[in-house]
């Protein structure tokens, strides 16, 4: 493991949801809780450092809890969740039919909590000066199953001769899955001659140091290094639109947008440690995102995430 640096009636549900706001309230007259315990959580690489950033908060309010966050990608972690390792998978997006199946075949029942969202972004080189907005249709031409595209000349008419080296995700990770389905019509449809990783860090490093190149990952990566890459907009058939807190949350940053998620054991849900953290990411998602450099929820999503919470509290 690793962590990472950086059917009710409408009164009921109103009630639930101001009960959750006024204990929110009521905790953060104290500083320090008695809440101890240790929590383990894998996956995403592109969550990982939104639970790390509430992880590191939350242990200050609470210091006799323990929250480890591992990195193995988003299908990595379902596999480690599935087989009861974990206490917490995160997700950059939702649980596979199969991943779900192996939960059950394994005994291992869950909650899925939505937490933050994100603009897939898409990197070149900062030596890239012929192009600030790509196709839907290009992009598809350079990163579908059986591309051969790796010059420049070959993905618009003027462009350079200059070589494209690529860098993206792993197939166990969640952005992998979600960009192919989004850009190539499949999840998993994609060439496999890039250089791939599950470390985003290391896709940054790729795509920074090689003249040319192209790479894509969660926003939060791109914002946390935007002095070394440059960020192209998107032309999804209309017009050119670019990954920002203001566009993904108004859905006009299409087809890259997406919700973010953490799911719980419902064992470890029973345990103290594991609601009070789940509950403080959902009361403090702002403040998280703010620091982590996240797409906060919308205030629809808020009231989703409180009442998946609450209903996952009525269901202990």
């Amino acid at each position: 493991m690793r962590r990472f640096s950086h059917g009710t009636s409408v009164l009921a549900a109103t009630v639930a949801v101001l009960a959750l706001a006024l204990a929110a309230a009521a905790s953060a007259s104290t500083s320090r809780t008695d809440i101890s315990g240790k929590i383990s959580a894998d996956g995403s690489s592109t969550v990982g450092p939104y639970v790390t950033a509430a992880a590191e908060r939350f242990e200050r309010r609470n210091p006799g809890a323990q929250v480890t966050v591992g990195i193995s990608g988003t299908g990595g972690g379902f596999e480690r969740f599935c087989r009861g390792e974990t206490d917490l998978s995160n997700a950059s997006r939702p649980i596979k039919q199969s991943e779900s199946a192996k939960c059950r075949e394994n005994g291992v029942r869950y909650i899925a909590f939505l937490v933050a969202n994100d603009g897939l972004s898409i990197v070149v080189n900062k030596g890239v000066t012929w192009i600030n907005c790509i196709t839907l249709t290009e992009l598809k031409k350079i990163w579908d199953r059986g591309s051969t595209v790796d010059n420049w000349s070959e993905v618009r008419a003027g462009f350079p001769n200059v070589p494209l080296k690529l860098y993206g995700p792993g197939t166990d990770s969640g952005t992998f899955d979600f960009f192919t389905e989004k850009i190539n019509g499949r999840a998993g449809q994609s060439r496999a001659d890039y250089t791939a990783s599950e470390d985003d860090n290391v896709l940054v490093r790729g795509v920074e140091g090689d003249r040319g190149s192209m790479g894509y990952f969660g926003f939060s990566y791109y914002t946390e290094n935007r002095s070394r890459l440059k960020l192209l907009s998107v032309n999804n058939g209309s017009r050119c639109v670019a990954p920002s807190i203001a566009t993904v949350q108004a859905g006009t940053y299409k087809p890259l947008s997406r919700p973010l998620f953490v799911y719980a054991k419902r064992t470890s849900f029973r345990r103290a440690v594991v609601r009070a953290f789940i509950k403080y990411m959902i009361l403090n998602e702002r403040v998280i995102a703010r620091a982590s450099r996240y797409v906060p929820l919308t205030r629809a999503q808020i009231r989703k995430a409180k009442r998946q919470y609450n209903n996952a509290i009525k269901d202990l």
